[in-house]
């Protein structure tokens, strides 16, 4: 009766063990993929999910109470360079931004292009999102961070007691009787308003590169390979090219070979002169004939 139970149970067991694995595989899925990317520096706000990025691109989280410059780095190949980087500045105009620079080389299968471009730090997670749909193979790619915002908020604390410095020294022009004080205070007053405005292009400096980020990227040819046909149409104008490079070429080897014939052709001609007169020279003469 045990092993008759036993039987008999055996199969719901299997069954149960069916359905919890894949339901525990589903949950561990849905946790991966609902769950923030894994924090790099929790103290700059700034995050990255390079472990397997979508098209080799990793995707971002950025903290939007941290003063951060954000930068990347995008090395791809394309079939063609210049419409992929053409598809780049539309992103970033499209997402508020511009283009920095921009330079397009090259003709043909040897196209390269390399640009840098400017979006808005906010919207610096949807431009590499849209990034990723360009067509190409990414082949080394980088987002770094640079928190600022100890920078940013010293730099504010200064320039807000520079300011307060600076109605000090006007409340007390304004009780100066003398000239000699009018001049103390004035040579002050101007020293407290250079600072004043060094710390605000430092300000304005900082805060430039923290609202917009920038994204540099080269792009160049895909090659195809000798035996990838799918990717390789059939061009008279290349097949004609060819032709009359290698016509060039076996014209050049004929005139090359003429040419030395011509310069050293003699030189066998002179030994084989040589070799008749020394065998005429040492040929004996011949017996007089007899007279009768």
């Amino acid at each position: 009766m045990r092993r008759l139970a036993l039987l008999l149970a055996a199969p719901l067991l299997l069954a149960a063990c069916s359905q919890s694995a894949p339901s525990a595989t589903s949950a561990q899925g849905r946790s991966a993929v609902g769950a923030p990317a894994p924090a790099a520096d929790a103290a700059s706000g700034y995050s990255s999910n390079a472990s397997s990025p979508d098209k080799g691109i990793p995707a971002v989280v950025v903290s939007a109470d941290r003063n951060l410059i954000l930068t990347a780095k995008i090395d791809m190949r394309s079939q063609d360079p210049w419409a992929t980087s053409d598809r780049a500045q539309a992103i970033a105009s499209g997402l508020g931004g511009d283009v920095l620079n921009l330079t397009q080389s090259g003709s043909g299968d040897t196209r390269s292009a390399s640009l840098t471009i400017r979006v808005p730090s906010s919207r610096f997670a949807d431009a590499l999102q849209q990034l990723r749909t360009l067509d190409g193979e990414v082949q080394t790619s980088g987002v770094s961070a640079q928190d600022v915002t100890d920078q940013f908020v010293d730099l504010q604390a200064r320039l807000a007691a520079k300011q307060a410095e600076e109605q000090r020294y006007l409340a007390i022009l304004t009780r100066a009787n003398t000239i000699d004080e009018i001049l103390k205070v004035d040579a002050s007053l101007s020293n407290v308003r250079t600072q004043i405005e060094q710390l605000t292009g430092q300000i304005n400096s900082i805060k430039q590169r923290t609202d917009y980020s920038t994204i540099s990227m080269s792009i160049s040819t895909i090659a195809v390979l000798p035996g990838d046909t799918a990717t390789r149409t059939w061009d008279p104008a290349k097949t004609v090219t060819r032709a009359l490079a290698a016509l060039g070429a076996m014209l050049q080897v004929f005139a090359d070979i003429v040419i030395w014939l011509l310069v050293f052709g003699w030189l066998p001609l002179l030994v084989l002169a040589a070799v008749v007169f020394v065998t005429r020279v040492r040929r004996p003469d011949a017996p007089p004939a007899p007279t009768g």
